[in-house]
């Protein structure tokens, strides 16, 4: 099914109905959450392009708690959670000694 159309529907019983609404409004909320994942990261890759540590620093904690948020709420599953967030920290590392030096 392609993004953004409408489940036919096709029985008008009120289970059915009732099932087919929590499912639309499911999907509206796992939308948004993946959503904010994938700004939050971009903001997060933008800044290591950029090469400013302090940006990436103060980026890195709410891109973290997004990344947990969406795998607590099943939109995204664990290990993919947990490897995009091995490989963001891994980037800050980096980016972070390579400031230092």
């Amino acid at each position: 099914m392609a993004q953004g159309q409408a489940t036919k529907i096709k029985k008008k019983k009120k289970s059915v109905l009732k099932r087919a609404a929590q499912s639309h409004q499911r999907a509206g909320v796992n939308r948004a959450n993946r959503t904010q994942v994938r700004t939050f990261m971009k903001r997060m890759r933008t800044a290591i392009g950029a090469g400013d540590p302090t940006a990436v620093g103060n980026l890195l904690h709410p891109t973290m708690a997004a990344i947990d948020r969406a795998i607590t709420k099943g939109v995204l599953h664990e290990n993919t959670g947990n490897r995009y967030k091995s490989r963001l920290t891994l980037a800050y590392n980096g980016l972070k000694a390579k400031a230092a030096k």
